[in-house]
């Protein structure tokens, strides 16, 4: 079990399937100090080259990544997909989107109202979509753009798949913090028209808990006033949920195992702090 990693860079992303200019990978920077998390910076990636060059950043860092890294074992076992992570990435890596949607469709189809999808063990603990969906949010067309990526760079993930050391990456969902802190109330949207007052003082009111450590994570955000501002004013809310997975990543850098269940199921994986 690995040690906690207090002086270690944090790092946590707001991933994108389809980054672009106007909707890039957010990743934001910090360091913890104690029970104080300082944001140092917050970098806008237009592109998965951008990802790529990220995720080679020379460690030590440890980052919280707001995208699946495994698939429902139901799902794997009743498609006769490989059951071991790696050669099952690689399968799942080698279709395209067109054939997910089918198959996932296909397999819903086939499943009673009310059970359509099939769920990891940690969605239920973490409130998160599945990772089948592939639409509203399209979390599984992020792991197939995602996963490949910490692939291919050599990061480890623990408890699937052995790495550099000092590179880590740890799958985060930074609406299970937000849920903590302004229950269900929406924070964000990329539609214009829903850009409301609401959803503004949302924002503002998940930043001043966390300003103030008012969560169960037991960290403190330090922020100077442009810092707070920016995280507010993007209606978006893709900084904030960078920010969201910082702390989460600011959290298992403190824990034994990074706060892993011993449980874990080595082909779905887990969200961290769920």
């Amino acid at each position: 079990m690995s040690e906690p990693a207090l002086d270690w860079r944090l790092l946590g992303v707001d991933f994108s399937s389809a980054p672009r200019r106007a909707k890039p990978i957010v990743a934001a920077w910090g360091r913890r100090a104690g029970a104080v998390l300082k944001l140092e910076a917050i970098e806008a990636l237009p592109d998965a080259a951008g990802f790529s060059r990220l995720l080679a950043t020379p460690g030590p860092w440890l980052g919280a990544f707001d995208l699946p890294f495994g698939l429902p074992r139901e799902l794997v076992e009743t498609l006769g997909w490989p059951t071991e992570w790696l050669p099952l990435m690689r399968h799942y890596a080698g279709l395209s989107r067109d054939e997910i949607r089918s198959t996932f469709a296909a397999f819903c189809n086939a499943r009673p109202v009310g059970g359509k999808f099939a769920h990891r063990a940690c969605d239920r603990p973490a409130g998160s979509s599945p990772s089948m969906k592939w639409v509203n949010p399209p979390v599984a067309f992020m792991l197939h753009a995602g996963v490949p990526a910490l692939i291919d760079a050599g990061v480890q993930l623990p408890g699937l798949l052995p790495g550099d050391a000092q590179r880590v990456a740890l799958e985060a969902y930074p609406g299970l913090l937000a849920r903590e802190l302004v229950g269900s109330r929406s924070y964000k949207s990329d539609d214009k028209a829903r850009q409301t007052p609401e959803r503004l003082i949302a924002r503002k009111d998940i930043v001043d808990a966390l300003e103030q450590g008012r969560t169960r994570l037991g960290l403190r955000l330090k922020l100077t006033h442009a810092q707070r501002d920016a995280l507010v004013d993007d209606a978006s809310g893709d900084k904030l949920d960078a920010v969201l997975c910082l702390l989460q990543a600011g959290w298992a850098s403190g824990q034994p195992g990074h706060g892993l269940p011993a449980a874990m199921d080595p082909l779905e994986g887990w969200i961290v702090s769920a």
